[in-house]
């Protein structure tokens, strides 16, 4: 019985479950979205998401745990200098799975998995939809409707009676 064994295989080794979890996480670093099959995303979620944690903290120990999981200086490089200083407010959830259909050859579920920040349209409509909020209240439209209209005609008031000043002198 398998009681309490969450872990997924992915049908490989252990040593060669780590060397592709490492690989597709330097590539995900690197190019900040990648395609691949749904297990392996989650698979490289629950990898990848710790060491952009261990990211926010940069010590020379942080630097060097995150070095012998991904065993790459230009994606540890990239990791700390520009996606740290991009996610440092976030408290987690780094990576986002959409999935993308089926393979055709295996039919094997696809996805894509990338890094949060980094997707501008993703940001772009959460701004809108904020930006899209109104009250219905009729109360509140009518009693801001005549503040706008005479905060206007007070500032233009002075403008028009200082030309004329000038000309008058």
């Amino acid at each position: 019985m398998r009681h309490n064994k969450k872990f997924n295989h992915l049908g490989r080794t252990a040593s060669h479950r780590s060397a592709m979890l490492s690989n597709m996480a330097c590539s995900l670093i690197k190019h900040k979205r990648i395609t691949t099959t749904v297990a392996k995303a989650k698979a490289l979620k629950k990898f990848v998401e710790p060491l952009i944690t261990k990211s926010k903290e940069d010590t020379t120990n942080s630097r060097r745990v995150v070095f012998s999981n991904l065993q790459d200086k230009i994606a540890v490089t990239e990791l700390f200098k520009e996606i740290s200083v991009k996610i440092a407010d976030r408290p987690g959830g780094y990576t986002r799975i959409i999935k993308t259909g089926n393979r055709l050859g295996d039919n094997a579920e696809m996805c894509f998995i990338e890094l949060v920040d980094y997707n501008e349209n993703m940001a772009k409509e959460k701004v809108a939809k904020k930006a899209t909020r109104t009250r219905r209240s009729k109360k509140s439209t009518e009693a801001a409707a005549p503040v706008a209209v005479e905060a206007p005609a007070t500032e233009e008031a002075p403008k028009a009676e200082e030309p004329k000043a000038e000309s008058a002198e």
